[in-house]
Parts: structure tokens; C-alpha cells; sequence
């Protein structure tokens, strides 16, 4: 408890503090998941640059094969024309066939890596998707429980005194209770009990004089902020049945 009774305050000052250490945990709880998959990012990052580059680097291999199976069907068809001439041997044309298998299995070697490099960009990819949706579910987690953690600070919410505080250290407190309550002083009203047959002049905006007993001898000038749509007693928890046959009238107020 930060205030006492009749204590001035100023709007935002501290009135209250609630104990507040599941919501410190909960929020360092939050903190730690957070960076936690941060660094996951991260690291998804870096494994995807890294599979790009393998991407590229089998991109060029594939280039560099492509190039030597074209030069080995040309060797071929040299190796086969000269056989046909009898100006080159079958082994020479042998030689030319296996070295464009061989070329043409590379080539299929080159396709079944760049497969393999796209297919793994595509598995980081959702994993980062995925990571990058549970983090953000994690920050709005950690929001909330930072929004809940400020809540335990109960503030004043404008300047004035404290006045009928009814909690003290240690006590148990639920939603909804009344702890204390704050007289806002530069914003004085009053709250006047007026009989139904003096209301006719009564005009909101009309300027009054007011007199209060504590203070003997001065009176104050205020304006009748308007006034209330029913009595004080049909407001009440059991309000009385006005029936007909009852022969005493009561002026309500």
C-alpha cells in the first residue's frame, strides 16, 4: 500500500501494488521462448542461404556438364565418321560412346542435386513459416502477460486526495472491490437532494450559491450540471410500489 489516508496525489502516482510474481515469471517465461526462437530464425536463415548456394553451385555444375555432353556427342560423331572412312578404330569410337554416358550421367546427377537443393529451400521455408508464426503468437503471449504485469500497479488516474481506503498490507483483494477512493479537488461537485416540487426551477447551467456548514460564514459559486431522469427511490435496491389507495402523498426526492 503506497498511500495513506487524506494522502494528496498526483494523476499516474502509484496507489497500490498487487503481488506481482507469476506475472514477472510469466513474463521473463515469455522473454526466454521468444529468443529462444529468434535464434531459430536465425539459424533457419543461415541454412537457407547456405542451400541457395548449393542451388547455385549445382546450377553451374549442370552447365559445366552440359557443355562436356556436347563436346562428347561431337567426339562421337568425329569418332564415328572417321571409322566409316577407315581413318579411325572401333576402339576410338568405343572410347567416344562411354565418354557421352558417362557425360549424360552427370547431367542426370546435376538434375538430381539441383531437385535435391530445391526441395531442401522448400522444407526451410515452411519451417521458418512455421517458426515465424509461433513467435509471433509467443510476442502477443508476452504482450499480454507485460499489459497483466502493469495492471498490478494500481495508479491514481487524476490528481486529487485519497480518501476512504479500506485495504490494507497483505489483505486479499478480488475484481470489482472498492480499495479507496479519490477526491478530485479542482473538480469539486456535489450531489444534491432537491423535493420533486422545487425541480421546476432547477435549469442545468444555472448558476448557484452554495454553503457548506465545516466552513461557517463563505459561500462557494457553482452551475447545476443536470439533473437526475427519476427519484432517489426508484434507484434504490428495493425500490417502494407507489399503488393506488394509499391516501398519504410523499414527496419524492
Amino acid at each position: 500500500v503506497k498511500v495513506t489516508e487524506n494522502q494528496q496525489v498526483k494523476a499516474g502516482d502509484p496507489l497500490l501494488v498487487v503481488d506481482n510474481g507469476d506475472y514477472k515469471i510469466a513474463v521473463a517465461q515469455a522473454e526466454s521462448q521468444i529468443a529462444t526462437l529468434s535464434k531459430t530464425l536465425d539459424r533457419i536463415d543461415a541454412q537457407t542461404a547456405a542451400a541457395r548456394a548449393s542451388l547455385e553451385q549445382a546450377q553451374a555444375q549442370k552447365s559445366a556438364d552440359q557443355a562436356a555432353a556436347a563436346n562428347a556427342a561431337r567426339v562421337q560423331a568425329r569418332a564415328a565418321q572417321l571409322l566409316k572412312t577407315h581413318v579411325g578404330t572401333q576402339a576410338q569410337l568405343d572410347d567416344a560412346q562411354t565418354a557421352v554416358e558417362q557425360a549424360n550421367a552427370a547431367l542426370v546427377g546435376a538434375d538430381a542435386q539441383i531437385a535435391a537443393a530445391e526441395a531442401n529451400i522448400g522444407v526451410l521455408q515452411a519451417q521458418r513459416a512455421e517458426t515465424a508464426s509461433t513467435l509471433a503468437s509467443l510476442q502477443l503471449a508476452r504482450d499480454k502477460a507485460a499489459r497483466d504485469l502493469s495492471f498490478t500497479v494500481l495508479r491514481a488516474p487524476y490528481d486529487g486526495v485519497v480518501g476512504n481506503r479500506s485495504v490494507e498490507q497483505g489483505d486479499l483483494i478480488s475484481p470489482g472491490q472498492k480499495l479507496a477512493v479519490i477526491v478530485p479537488m479542482d473538480k469539486l461537485y456535489i450531489v444534491a437532494n432537491f423535493k420533486e416540487t422545487q425541480l421546476a426551477r432547477l435549469v442545468p447551467g444555472e448558476k448557484v450559491r452554495i454553503s457548506v456548514d465545516a466552513i461557517d460564514g463563505q459561500d462557494f459559486e457553482g452551475t447545476v450540471s443536470s439533473l437526475a431522469p427519476a427519484s432517489g427511490a426508484v434507484f434504490s435496491l428495493l425500490p417502494p410500489e407507489n399503488a393506488t389507495g394509499n391516501f398519504t402523498k410523499v414527496v419524492q426526492r
